[in-house]
């Protein structure tokens, strides 16, 4: 089946992964929304993508992802499609980081409590409309954590155990819930430092919408396949393959 004629709200959508995802689904005939909290990088978005939709929004904000959904209640009532891709990362030791307690509350904000804020004020708007899909984007580190992330790996365990219930819960009812863990993908999230295993933007989106098109509501993507049959029969080895890398 494919990816088609959908109206979709991505956040952090300014770049990386949501950017080349909303270049893709443009393609596919979707309407698209971005979401980001920097005005500047998604106006720059909307220069080359004149079709996109853009709205500005701090995602640790519990009331800017409030006003988020009022202005999508506004202008785009017929949504059909979230997909919580946003995500921020503190590179820090827990003991002797600065700040530490504070990044950690940022980052559960963001990467956790923001998902789980738009899905529940959004239910009702993607509830009505025709085949709605609720996609929360995770990492193959939910299956073996990254020591050098003191906090990110944890609140995309968080999420992905959130998306397992949340996809029995809505069991019987229209919304598909999906769930999509990527690998390490060679964005600007990395500041310059991908690792050599990153794949490309264009792969792991061309993957994902794969998956969306397969039907699949866990999309495990590239290697993220391997590291997890690993972690199921060696987890110890998996742990240390992620941290040598």
């Amino acid at each position: 089946m494919s990816f088609l004629n959908n109206k979709v709200l991505i956040t952090g959508g300014s770049s990386g992964i949501g950017l080349e995802l909303g270049k893709q689904l443009l393609k596919k005939k979707n309407k698209v929304i971005i979401c980001g909290s920097t005005e500047e990088k998604l106006l720059e978005a909307k220069r080359s993508n004149p079709e996109f939709e853009i709205f500005q929004c701090d995602l640790s904000d519990e009331k800017q992802c409030f006003d988020l959904t009022t202005w999508v209640q506004e202008n785009h009532s017929d949504l059909n499609v979230l997909i919580n891709n946003a995500a921020i990362v503190h590179v820090t030791p827990f003991i002797e980081g600065d700040d530490v307690l504070k990044k950690a509350d940022l980052e559960m904000q963001v990467n956790f409590f923001a998902p789980l804020r738009l899905t529940k004020y959004l239910y009702p708007i993607l509830n009505k409309n025709n085949n709605p899909i609720i996609i929360n984007v995770t990492t193959g580190l939910v299956y073996a954590p990254k020591a050098a992330y003191s906090f990110y790996n944890a609140t995309k365990a968080a999420l992905h155990s959130f998306t397992q219930v949340l996809r029995i819960q809505l069991g019987k009812s229209n919304i598909k819930v999906v769930e999509v863990l990527f690998p390490a993908v060679d964005t600007p999230w990395h500041k310059g430092n991908a690792p050599k295993i990153a794949i490309s933007t264009q792969t792991a989106v061309y993957e994902m919408i794969k998956g969306l098109e397969e039907g699949k509501t866990e999309i495990k993507v590239s290697k993220v396949k391997l590291l997890y049959m690993l972690s199921r029969i060696f987890p110890k080895l998996a742990l240390k393959k992620i941290n040598n890398l």
